[in-house]
């Protein structure tokens, strides 16, 4: 089986590009629920047009559906799925399970792709998609090649893959950094990349979270995925086709070519990085330096004067753009190449192994010999990646029309589909009544601008009349404007029927056995303990059993670990069970269990609701990140209990990058805290088991708001962070009150997501 080579378009200039480059596949979003809602993206007569001119050549179209949809906004998504459907696009990457259920009951023609914002990090994750018709499943990037195959030879299940391009410091879908910060969500598409900016801890400032850029290269002949996809809907149309060339010729077996290598390091990269492809990778991230640096081409031997001197590795020529490394800034300098001597004259280019004087423009900062030089701007790489595209519109898919003409002595008449146009005149008999058939038929054919062609034309000139040509052009004109090509009319998938009635009670969930030894839960309703493999599940005995849920964790690379825990707690008569991510199906029994969705499984639509009971949840979380306006609709509606976080210390991030300055050989991999700030604002960093989370210092506090939420379980959440007995039973105390408590944050709860 060939595996695809699937590069991103951000708009349609790149589309093109991708496939006159040799992708065999594109993957792009329409002007809603794209995460990429930045990008230009398409319009639905774009993507219809593209979507005919890639299948004229074989190749295939993906359209990203891929941000959280609220409950408002149902109707404007099944407006892009209609235009994903007229266009014939080969699969739909999705991350919320409202879409999936809408798609698979009302287009089931369009195939289901699990984004990788739905962080299928494992096998079972892949199997519990599988069995939700989902074909394709994006693997989480934190993967290595290992795990990649072992997911791959799932049979009958598509895999995807990325190859190349930018990477999040957090699993895709679990960073709710912008979110709760800002109220621009990642998972709406609109995230604002707070992981690249500078932060100040013990060890110093730096960017400790900006990810360097995947760059597999020869490795990717490796993978034996489906399809091996490029990162890059907000790039260039010059950097998707130097990037799909790059990998074309690798994929063809002309091994890595050097040159587009440079064109690429040129147009836009970070420094480049394999991640936890060949196995843990500590050197992940980029400290010092954000954004585009270029190709290096060389460093500074002298500076004087408004100028400097070095010898270039790199052909260059004067309006280059060139940037240097300046001590003590995050970012290089940048400039023009205006001036550019060799040999003491004045030159317009010099080449590979020159030594070149250059001039400083005169906002130049001071810079040290040895600065390393970019060129970050190349005039001949932006000429040598010419691309052929059709004529705008020349691949609109089109519906065959039968058209019915009568020409009588006083009026013409003619009718398509429930449309008719009537003209009066005065017709006479013609000397050659096949050249007024002949006539109609020519005007009729006309359809260009039009989403049909005329299939048929039925003329009844049974009196043998003349009709001039501007008369037939006329009539045309004005019935091909009336018509609109009959759509099926599509709705929602029934929802189950609403709970009339709602518990109101209260639940806390903790990973620490302290707090469970310790702490008065008599009047809890429910108390859910975060397993991992090294839980002590001995202090379950002291707790009435009808009370407790166990719950398993939202990431896990190795999900066997917990098959006998698992199977040990069942037996024991533990039927409670909470998952945050679609993994903990393939563990659990089918049957004769309760499963609640943690929040992390992120339900902002009635649709998602009703697909996570189809799926076997008794129970939903509202989704974290969500806003009171938007809960209060889906709790009015809900078809199984819901639960209401209203207390938690919200994990900002959830990574498999390391933050730990030691080596991996001399760690201990337990629980190590860290402290950095950013301005006024402070966060602790969590490092356990290979493992990062960052939390902000204020904890999320719904307790007021709760009030107006008449949910089934209010939860309070003590996990990850410490807490003392006492302070948790005094937030135990006034969040059951519906009392917020000092220092605390709000989220979206009033925000626009």
């Amino acid at each position: 089986m060939k595996i695809e080579l699937l590069a991103p378009a951000g708009d349609v200039e790149a589309g093109y590009a991708a496939l006159y480059y040799g992708a065999d596949a594109v993957y792009l979003g329409l002007q809603q629920f794209s995460a990429r809602a930045t990008a230009t993206n398409f319009t639905p007569e774009a993507l219809a047009d593209f979507t005919g001119y890639a299948h004229s050549l074989n190749r295939r179209v993906y359209v990203t559906v891929n941000t959280l949809v609220q409950e408002a906004e149902l109707k404007d998504l099944l407006q892009t799925l209609e235009a994903c459907s007229a266009a014939s696009v080969d699969g739909i990457i999705l991350q919320d399970l409202g879409v999936a259920r809408i798609i698979r009951d009302t287009f089931p023609e369009l195939e289901l792709h699990a984004s990788t914002q739905m962080a299928v990090h494992n096998k079972e994750g892949a199997l519990a998609l599988q069995k939700l018709g989902f074909s394709r499943v994006v693997l989480a990037r934190e993967l290595s090649l290992k795990e990649i195959k072992e997911i791959a030879a799932l049979p009958n299940l598509e895999t995807e893959a990325f190859i190349h391009g930018a990477l999040c410091y957090s699993y895709s879908g679990l960073c709710l950094f912008s979110s709760m910060e800002t109220g621009k969500s990642a998972n709406r598409g609109k995230c604002l990349y707070p992981c690249r900016s500078c932060f100040e801890g013990k060890e110093g400032s730096g960017h400790f979270f900006s990810m360097k850029d995947m760059a597999l290269c020869e490795d990717v002949l490796k993978m034996p995925v489906t399809s091996l996809k490029i990162e890059g809907r907000k790039k260039s149309a010059l950097y998707v086709a130097a990037v799909t060339d790059f990998y074309r010729k690798i994929m063809d077996g002309k091994g890595v070519d050097t040159h587009c290598e440079e064109n690429i390091r040129q147009i836009f990269s970070r420094p480049w990085t394999k991640f936890h492809f060949n196995g843990k990778d500590k050197e992940v991230v980029d400290r010092n330096f954000v954004g585009h640096r270029g190709l290096e081409i060389g460093s500074v031997e002298a500076a004087f004067q408004g100028k400097l001197i070095f010898h270039t590795t790199h052909a260059i020529a004067r309006y280059d753009g060139l940037q240097i490394d300046v001590a003590g800034s995050e970012k290089p300098f940048g400039f023009s190449l205006e001036k550019m001597r060799l040999a003491g004259r004045s030159v317009f280019e010099a080449k590979a192994g020159d030594k070149v004087e250059v001039s400083l423009p005169s906002n130049a900062p001071f810079v040290r010999k040895g600065e390393k030089i970019y060129l970050a701007s190349s005039t001949a790489v932006k000429g040598a990646y010419p691309y052929k595209k059709p004529k705008s519109g020349a691949f609109m898919p089109k519906k065959p029309l039968c058209v019915e003409l009568k020409i009588m002595p006083s009026f013409l008449e003619a009718k398509a589909m429930d449309k008719v146009c009537k003209m009066e005149g005065n017709f006479e008999v013609a000397q050659n009544p096949e050249k007024t058939n002949n006539a109609a038929q020519q005007a009729f054919s006309k359809t260009d601008q039009f989403p049909f062609y005329l299939s048929d034309l039925k003329v009844d000139n049974s009196q043998s009349l003349f009709v001039p040509v501007s008369i037939l052009n006329e009539l045309r004109r004005q019935l091909y404007q009336k018509l609109e090509i009959q759509k099926d009319v599509r709705v929602f998938p029934s929802l189950p029927m609403a709970l009339s009635a709602r518990k109101k009670v209260f639940a806390v969930k903790t990973d620490s056995a302290e707090l469970l030894k310790k702490l008065d839960l008599s009047q809890m309703n429910e108390i859910i303990y975060l397993l991992n493999p090294q839980s002590d599940i001995h202090i379950l005995k002291d707790l009435p059993k009808n009370k407790v849920r166990l719950a398993l964790p939202t990431v896990c690379r190795h999900p066997m670990v917990f098959a006998p825990l698992v199977e040990k707690l069942l037996e024991q008569g533990y039927k409670k069970w909470e998952i945050g991510n679609l993994w903990g199906l393939s563990i659990l029994p089918k049957k004769g269990i309760d499963i609640s969705f943690d929040t992390p499984l992120y339900m902002m639509n009635t649709q998602a609701f009703a697909m996570a009971k189809e799926i076997g949840a008794t129970r939903a979380c509202f989704a974290i990140e969500d806003t009171l306006e938007n809960i209060q609709k889906l709790d009015q509606q809900a078809c199984i209990e819901t639960t209401f976080v209203i207390y938690q210390d919200v994990p900002l991030f959830t990574s498999a990058v390391c933050v730990r300055s030691n080596a991996c050989q001399d760690c201990l991999k337990g629980k190590k805290w860290f402290e950095i700030k950013q301005g006024k604002e402070q966060y602790d960093i969590l490092s356990q088991n290979c493992e990062t989370k960052v939390f902000g210092r204020k904890p999320l506090c719904l307790a007021k708001e709760a009030a107006s939420v008449p949910a089934d379980f209010y939860r309070i959440d003590f996990v990850d962070k410490a807490y003392s007995v006492e302070r948790a039973a005094y937030l135990i105390k006034e969040l059951c009150q519906f009392k917020d408590v000092p220092n605390i944050s709000k989220g979206n709860m009033f925000r626009r997501l």
